[in-house]
């Protein structure tokens, strides 16, 4: 990928080199007024799932409008392996910090966990603002590290939704501190969907990780110091994008 910013769009069905593509709206109007984009600079549009079109701007239009015309398609493919994070519910902003750096990372979905001892709990219109502002999190972060693919963010989940989610897994681990059992020599599949599961700063309960293990997971530590529930999720996804030959 080019240093050249991203941004998105809502398709790229018509991306062919040559062709012209305009660039509208809030993502418009951050490129012109924001970045300043002139005329002959390079910019990428993604259509946040895989697609990507190389351009350069052609034209611009008062201060919320330019044309782009397309250089070359790219591709970002879905990974073999890709790795989901179950992220119980921090508190204040630390959840976006979580999904901003997970994002950037490298994850391919994260999942907003309210778990038992989470101070923070999402009802009504609270609830749905803060997960706008995670999934707006995920976005601007995809932009910032030159992803093609924003990872998704899903609607909250309780533990039973987690569970299913786990048994449904190829692999399917728990962080939690009351385990030897160290993540980093886990045997991972090569392919499929990789599940983690990041407690609350209170730990995962009892009964929480009795029906995690019930569905199939394994309780695992990340290492010998004891991590924020922000960092944790961060932390682990680099060590499984490293195991899984992703970094490599």
């Amino acid at each position: 990928m080019s240093s050249a910013p991203v941004f998105l769009v809502e398709s790229l069905a018509h991306a062919e080199a040559g062709a012209p593509l305009t660039l509208d709206g809030p993502e418009g109007r951050h490129a012109v007024a924001v970045r300043r984009l002139r005329v002959g600079e390079e910019i990428v549009l993604s259509d946040g799932a895989g697609a990507g079109a190389l351009g350069r701007v052609a034209e611009v239009f008062g201060r919320d409008r330019l044309t782009v015309e397309v250089v070359e398609r790219r591709a970002e493919p879905e990974p073999a392996a890709r790795i989901t994070v179950v992220q119980a519910l921090p508190k204040g902003d630390r959840g976006e910090l979580a999904v901003s750096t997970m994002t950037e990372t490298g994850v391919d979905a994260i999942v907003p966990w309210s778990a038992a001892r989470c101070v923070t709990q999402w009802k009504g219109e609270r609830g749905a603002k803060a997960l706008a502002k995670w999934r707006a999190a995920a976005r601007e972060a995809a932009k910032q590290a030159r992803r093609l693919r924003v990872p998704s963010v899903s609607e909250p989940l309780g533990t039973a939704g987690v569970a299913r989610l786990l048994a449904g897994a190829a692999f399917a681990g728990v962080l939690h501190e009351s385990t030897d059992l160290p993540l980093a020599t886990a045997a991972l599949p090569s392919e499929g969907d990789l599940v983690l599961v990041v407690g609350p700063e209170g730990g995962v309960a009892e009964a929480e990780l009795a029906a995690f293990t019930a569905a199939g997971a394994t309780a695992y530590r990340l290492g010998p110091t004891v991590l924020r529930t922000s960092t944790a999720g961060p932390a682990a996804a680099a060590l499984l994008l490293t195991r899984t030959g992703r970094w490599s």
